[in-house]
């Protein structure tokens, strides 16, 4: 469950996501929390060797369907994604009832450059995201920058992945290519807790989610980024409970 299977193609199984908005002290104590329970994710960076960047570029139609979760775009999201400007992935992320499954591909950047050009070439690894976004008509609409931490850990029930985002910037986005120049807006103070297992909530995440009085929360950094950027209106997302967020005492 790495980030950076460098695999050609690959599918993902369903699996179960969770997410926590945090204030920036509970995330330290759960960023020490997840370093002695859990691993490095293998692939990743910094002196824990559990970090990395994350950008994303995100797709819509110009009525903004996957925004306002409309008809067939309600469950999908289309990205082009990049981990410390190194790796390079094609990405379909399917969400249902709170399950998730992701379709993904490694690319170069040459791929990348192969979207803003139809091509009638024979099918490459990217063929399956082109068509996808050609018929769905499809652009881009932000890109999205973060920090990661990961932690990672196979159990008898399968593997189980942690992870903290923060530094959560925003960027407009008119064309399929990585901006690291034009102005970034943040899109959240707080850190985003994501909790992914096979199946039920495994005792370790429960334990942890007790320890420390954690709430569930819907949140997408897509959604949020977008009235940040002034593309919609803030009254069009949802207002998430993060007042209710609180820190259990720890021992």
């Amino acid at each position: 469950m790495s980030p950076s299977d460098l695999a050609a193609h690959e599918k993902r199984e369903f699996a179960s996501e969770i997410k926590f908005l945090l204030d920036p002290p509970t995330a330290g104590l759960i960023r020490n929390w997840a370093r002695a329970c859990l691993v490095a994710d293998p692939n990743a960076q910094g002196f824990a060797g559990d970090t990395y960047s994350v950008t994303s570029i995100y797709l819509d139609n110009a009525l903004l369907d996957v925004f306002h979760r409309r008809g067939p775009y309600q469950h999908s999201k289309f990205r082009v994604r990049r981990y410390d400007r190194a790796a390079f992935f094609f990405e379909r992320k399917l969400k249902t009832r709170g399950r998730l499954a992701k379709r993904r591909t490694a690319v170069t950047p040459d791929d990348i450059a192969r979207l803003s050009a139809p091509s009638t070439v024979a099918p490459w690894p990217g063929h399956w995201f082109a068509e996808k976004i050609a018929g769905r008509r499809l652009r881009p609409q932000c890109q999205i920058d973060y920090q990661r931490t990961a932690r990672v850990l196979m159990t008898p029930a399968g593997p189980i992945r942690l992870t903290l985002d923060e530094a959560i910037h925003a960027r407009a986005s008119t064309e399929i290519q990585f901006s690291d120049q034009s102005p970034a807006l943040p899109v959240t103070d707080r850190v985003v807790l994501e909790l992914k297992y096979r199946r039920d909530l495994p005792a370790l995440f429960r334990d942890l989610v007790e320890r420390f009085c954690l709430n569930p929360v819907s949140f997408s950094k897509y959604r949020a980024a977008l009235p940040v950027l002034g593309v919609i209106a803030a009254s069009a997302v949802e207002i998430f409970a993060v007042e209710k967020l609180q820190t259990c005492p720890t021992s």
